[in-house]
Parts: C-alpha cells; sequence; structure tokens
C-alpha cells in the first residue's frame, strides 16, 4: 500500500506557502497521487490517496486535539474541494486518515457518498480508549463502520504502545478489515514546530504482532518512521 504525499496539501494552502495558481495547486495535489502510483511499478500494491484532518491543514497541532471551533457542516463545506479533487485523481482509494474527532469523521463520511472510490478510515488516538479530542475510540468506529464505502478501519500516528488494545476494543465494532500504522511514539509540538521524547519506531517488530493478534490487517508506520521501520514490520510478519 502506497499512500500520496498530500496529507497536508490544500489549494489554499499550495497558493499561500509556493506562490502558484489555483490550477498549478490542484495539479500539485493529483500529481502526488501519479508519482505514488508510478512508484508502485509492477509490483502488486494500492495506491491510496491521503485526507488529512483540518488540523493538517492549519499546521497548529490542532489535529492532535481536533479542536477547531467548527461543526460537521462548516467542515463539510472546507474539505469538499479538496476532497474531490483526491477522489477524482486516479488512487484506488482515499486514506481519510489521523481523523481527530467525531465530528470530522462525520463531515467526511457524508463527503464521501459523492467520492468515486471507496476509503479507509483512520483515528489518531490520544491514550488507550479515546481519540485525540477526547470522544470514545468505540463511538467513531460505530459512527463510521456501516458505511458501505468505508473499505477498513483503523489506528494511525498514535503512540505503538496504544495500538494493541486500541484494535482489541474497537474489532467487535467494526466488521471490516482493521489497520494500524502508529507513529515513532514522539510527540508533535507546534510551538517548536519539531517532535519531541523518544521514538520507539525500533520496537515495531517486536509489537506489531500483537496488533495482528488483535486483528490489524493493514499494518505500518506514520510519523518519525522510515524505510527501516517497514523492512523490520516485514521480517516480522512474512
Amino acid at each position: 500500500m502506497i499512500i500520496s504525499a498530500s496529507y497536508q496539501a490544500t489549494v489554499a494552502g499550495l497558493r499561500s506557502c509556493a506562490g502558484v495558481d489555483e490550477d498549478q495547486a490542484a495539479e500539485s495535489m493529483r500529481r502526488s497521487v501519479a508519482l505514488a502510483s508510478a512508484a508502485r511499478r509492477d509490483r502488486e500494491a494500492l495506491v491510496a490517496a491521503s485526507i488529512g484532518p483540518f488540523g493538517a491543514a492549519q499546521a497548529d497541532g490542532s489535529e492532535y486535539t481536533g479542536d477547531y471551533g467548527l461543526d460537521e457542516d462548516a467542515l463539510c463545506r472546507w474539505h469538499r474541494h479538496r476532497f474531490r479533487l483526491l477522489a477524482n485523481a486516479g488512487a484506488d482509494l482515499l486514506a481519510i486518515e489521523t481523523v481527530p474527532s467525531l465530528v470530522e469523521a462525520r463531515a467526511l463520511l457524508r463527503l464521501l457518498d459523492e467520492s468515486p472510490v471507496d476509503a479507509w478510515f483512520s483515528f489518531t488516538c490520544r491514550d488507550s480508549e479515546r481519540v485525540a479530542d477526547g470522544t470514545p475510540l468505540v463511538d467513531c468506529i460505530r459512527a463510521v463502520a456501516p458505511h458501505p464505502r468505508v473499505a477498513a478501519l483503523g489506528i494511525n500516528c498514535t503512540a505503538p504502545d496504544l495500538v494493541e488494545p486500541l484494535l482489541r476494543q474497537i474489532a467487535p465494532h467494526a466488521r471490516k478489515p482493521l489497520l494500524a500504522y502508529p507513529n515513532s511514539g514522539e510527540t508533535w509540538n507546534a510551538d517548536a514546530r519539531s517532535w519531541c521524547g523518544v521514538s520507539a519506531s525500533v520496537r515495531f517488530a517486536d509489537l506489531a504482532p500483537g496488533w495482528r493478534d488483535a486483528g490489524a490487517r493493514l499494518i505500518g508506520g506514520c510519523c518519525r518512521t522510515d524505510p527501516r521501520t517497514i523492512r523490520a514490520l516485514r521480517d516480522a510478519l512474512c
């Protein structure tokens, strides 16, 4: 599975930061999917177009709190253009990832009805029970799982030690394939614009069999992991 480098990208953000016009910004986002597709060459791999949360585009760390002050309708309006752009960029599916709240999940679920491709939904969690804004993860899974266009459900950009207990909680409620791709265990300091703490990515190979035993069928790494992490996962699981 290859995920496009579009997680934080928006047309407005690219116009502001890169000095491009609207058409060039949109083409850059589509190109992220094209590059991911080209990278798979002849390998059997799916390409997922990454759609990150509102907080990621704000670049203020709020994707790890979900504290936006926006309701479901406002989030739906904000996401619609980039959602449509990436959904029509040629990916096999969408990676709706690092979702920090139930309200944002519901907004994105509404947009999935307008999409030509299916999606996975992946939440970022603050502890072994709750997503970033404090909502129980089980409540989020119950709200999203019944949608026929949701292909898989799970957890990403969460400390690796939390993954197994989170998976065991949601497995009875998901009824879809589960995925797990945690970060290194470090935390993002938005003020310093840097990652802080000690990386646990070297322990992924030890932890990953527990994620699989808890039901995960799509397993990988998120922020602060690298190709060595993925190779270690492969060696531990294959």
